[in-house]
Formats: structure tokens, C-alpha cells, sequence
């Protein structure tokens, strides 16, 4: 089973999209404290107030389809040119959102309850959307997976594009 929490063109700046349970809790830029002893520089999941998922278009909009799946997907897809996975736990009495930077655009994710997760960001077109980060049309696309699992350490999938790999290199690479 899956529940799909959001489907939709998300409008971004700095390319900031965070999952957070505490209201001030997105991404502040300090890289140190959400990739902590991470390798991957995609998702940074080592911040306690949320998660920050870094797309490749400065501004505009990405297409973002979130789900919460029962257990973890299968073998992913090959047209995901970047694939990352990270672990975290959302404490209880705590309601999740997603938002995208200074909560310019946000909403309700209700069906997350606290406890710990397994997320699998896979990324399509991120060299289009560095490289046409004002375009006024969608040229990068998300798929995140979460499904409840013990926390577990940080995973690149895979890693083809060159934006992807130039993150992994800047943010990434802290374990």
C-alpha cells in the first residue's frame, strides 16, 4: 500500500524543500549540522528538527512526488539518475510538514506519525535544472519514499549526474 502525500510542482528558492516537525526547523545552511556523518550531500537527515532534500533548481519549480509506502520499494527504478536513502526519527508529539525555503510554500504531511523512517530521494534531470535554474518550465523531478525502518546509516544509490556528484563532494562525505 501507499499513501501519496504530495504530487505536485513545488516552488522553491535556493532549492529548498525540507520535511520538518518543528516549525523553525528547515534547512539554515549549516550543512556540518544536517550531513553529519552522512556520505551522501543530497538529503542531509543528521539535523533533529528535520529533513533537508537539496533540488537542483535555485529557483522555479521542481515536480516533487512524496509517498509513505508500508515497507521499502523494490529494486529502483534505472530512469532515476540520482538515488540516495537516509534514516531518521521524528519524536512524538510531533506533527510533520513539508516546506520549501522561509516557507514560501508548505503543507501538511498528516500520515507521517512519529517514529523512525527510511526515505529514498531519487532525482531525474538535475543537471537540466542546475543548468536551467530560471526556466519557466518543470526540467527536474523528484520521487521520495518513506516507509517506517530502524535507523540505519546513509546510502548512495547511485550517483550520474554531475550536480548530484559535485553536492555528494560538497555536503556529502562527513562519515
Amino acid at each position: 500500500m501507499e499513501i501519496v502525500l504530495l504530487d505536485q510542482v513545488v516552488k522553491t528558492d535556493y532549492g529548498q524543500l525540507d520535511v520538518i516537525w518543528i516549525l523553525d526547523g528547515g534547512f539554515d545552511g549549516d550543512s556540518d549540522r544536517y550531513f553529519a556523518g552522512q556520505v551522501n550531500g543530497l538529503v542531509g537527515a543528521s539535523a533533529s528538527s528535520g529533513v533537508y532534500i537539496n533540488l537542483a533548481r535555485r529557483s522555479g519549480g521542481s515536480h516533487v512526488r512524496m509517498v509513505l509506502r508500508e515497507a521499502p520499494p523494490a529494486n529502483d527504478d534505472a530512469r532515476w539518475e540520482d538515488v540516495v536513502e537516509v534514516s531518521f526519527a521524528i519524536p512524538t508529539g510531533h506533527e510533520v510538514r513539508w516546506c520549501s525555503w522561509a516557507g514560501e510554500s508548505w503543507g501538511a504531511l498528516k500520515a507521517i506519525i512519529p517514529g523512525s523512517y527510511r526515505m529514498r530521494v531519487s532525482a531525474s534531470g538535475r543537471d537540466e535544472g542546475r543548468d536551467g535554474e530560471f526556466f519557466h518550465g518543470v526540467v527536474d523531478t523528484y520521487l521520495v519514499q518513506l516507509w517506517p525502518d530502524n535507523l540505519k546509516p546513509d546510502a548512495i544509490l547511485r550517483a550520474t549526474s554531475e550536480d548530484g556528484q559535485y553536492w555528494h563532494r560538497e555536503f556529502g562525505s562527513r562519515r
